[in-house]
């Protein structure tokens, strides 16, 4: 113990004998030798700590998508309603019965209420079929005065070319004066104007009447809701039919309006409707109407494939096209939504309005490119995208053009090659996961990735693309 405190106590008192700026030399030399040592040692040991997972380059198809929620608005079914009231007389089909549109269902003995409706509703039928009758007669009479009109024209214009020839007025005998040619030159104006104007509201006829028939439809349909026989709307094959001889049709909840005149307080009634049954179309296809943001929206169009799930169908996946996008959209609470409408392909479930559903949109699929996971792409510090590449157990940087990408994945167009190894990301030993050099687009982990924040990656197109 004593020769070791002697050469302590030697070393202090030649290390005191020494000059004073050779001391202070000497310290600073000691102070960084001991940071160089502990940074060496920290840094070693992050670099130990550090782990990498890997993935190789591989070709897929990329799929771009975005996600929406929405509702069923239009299946297959047809209800049968009825405004009328009174006891069931007779039915004539019974359920599972294949009936065509517009056949009976059953006949009802009206009560004073469904009288009244009737008559009011027949008043109505045949005030729009009048008006019918009064435009098709309308149209004839400006047809006639057109022909009319275009005769005076052709007159017009040939005493105007014989006064322009130098011929003399065929009436007076003798040269046109100054006043005579301005008279010819403003009747020939005149009725060219009349006859334009006549040949407008001749063809403004075809529209009035077009509407005048449909009003007409209209009417006759409303006095079908409410007369004493029920007909089946569409055709199909009848379902949860609830008439029987003997029931009372009353007390029912949907308004039907059976007035389809121009002045809504004459010979009007308002009744309401009373399901008694369905009709289901077996060719008949289902819609969803699905809700969009401004952001999202600029990017949907027609023809667009659609992958549908329904908390009613658990694990089944339907599939359908986009058929129409509404571009007036409505605001609420400062918020603009867009409706999507969706045309389900043919299925054998049974879906029904008002059902919930959850959508993918595929807005665009590049098949056959290089895949890498978004992950592994960084960003220099001159502004150029780079991904680490390993070989032979070195990692260096390689600059990489990128192509079209999602949440999850992106495409190279230049800079790799399919099989290369890359980084995908990084991770310490404390999280890092039990199996480092797994590839994103392996077989095993490619279910895994193929949904992220509604976008997703598989080797081949959705069902039905």
């Amino acid at each position: 113990m004593k020769p070791i405190k002697h050469f302590f106590v030697s070393l202090k008192n030649k290390f005191i004998s020494l000059p004073k700026f050779i001391r202070i030399l000497l310290i600073l030399f000691l102070l960084s030798f001991v940071g160089w040592f502990t940074y060496s040692q920290i840094t070693t040991s992050q670099k130990s700590s550090i782990q990498f997972k890997t993935t190789t380059v591989q070709k897929g198809t990329l799929i771009t998508s975005i996600s929406a929620t929405g509702t069923i608005t239009s299946s297959n079914k047809s209800a049968i309603t009825t405004g009328a009231t009174g006891t069931i007389k007779k039915v004539y089909v019974k359920n599972s019965d294949t009936v065509t549109k517009g056949q009976k269902i059953a006949d009802i003995t009206l009560d004073d209420d469904g009288i009244y409706n009737q008559t009011i509703a027949w008043a109505n039928y045949t005030s729009m079929l009048e008006k019918e009758k009064q435009s098709i007669a309308d149209q004839t009479s400006a047809d006639l005065q057109m022909w009319q009109d275009r005769q005076v024209v052709l007159d017009a214009q040939e005493e105007y070319n014989n006064m322009i020839a130098g011929a003399w007025n065929p009436k007076t005998k003798a040269e046109y004066t100054y006043n005579e040619k301005a008279i010819v030159t403003k009747t020939l104006d005149e009725v060219k104007k009349k006859f334009t104007t006549d040949e407008t509201t001749y063809n403004n006829y075809t529209a009035v009447i077009a509407k005048a028939k449909q009003q007409t439809a209209n009417a006759y349909d409303n006095y079908k809701k409410v007369s004493s026989t029920i007909y089946a709307p569409v055709a199909g094959v009848i379902s949860n039919l609830s008439l029987a001889e003997g029931v009372i049709i009353s007390n029912p909840s949907d308004s039907i309006t059976v007035s389809t005149g121009s002045n809504s307080n004459e010979n009007s009634s308002s009744v309401t409707s009373h399901s008694v049954g369905s009709i289901t179309n077996p060719k008949g296809q289902y819609q969803a109407t699905l809700s969009l943001t401004e952001s999202d929206i600029v990017k949907i169009k027609s023809g667009q494939k659609v992958t549908l799930t329904m908390d009613a169908f658990s694990g089944v996946t339907f599939t359908g096209s986009v058929l129409s996008v509404d571009v007036a959209g409505s605001s609420n609470s400062g918020v603009t939504s867009y409706s999507v409408v969706v045309l389900l392909d043919d299925t054998d479930k049974e879906i029904y309005t008002n059902m919930a559903v959850t959508a993918t949109i595929i807005i665009d699929s590049k098949s056959d490119v290089l895949l890498i996971p978004s992950t592994a792409i960084e960003t220099s510090s001159d502004g150029t995208t780079i991904v680490q590449v390993i070989k032979d157990g070195i990692t260096s940087n390689v600059t990489v053009t990128l192509g079209s990408t999602n949440d999850s994945q992106t495409e190279i167009k230049s800079g790799l090659s399919e099989g290369d190894t890359i980084v995908s990301s990084s991770l310490t030993n404390q999280s890092k996961s039990n199996n480092n050099t797994s590839s994103d687009f392996s077989s095993s982990n490619r279910n895994s990735n193929s949904r992220n924040a509604g976008t997703f990656i598989m080797s081949g197109g959705p069902p039905g693309m």
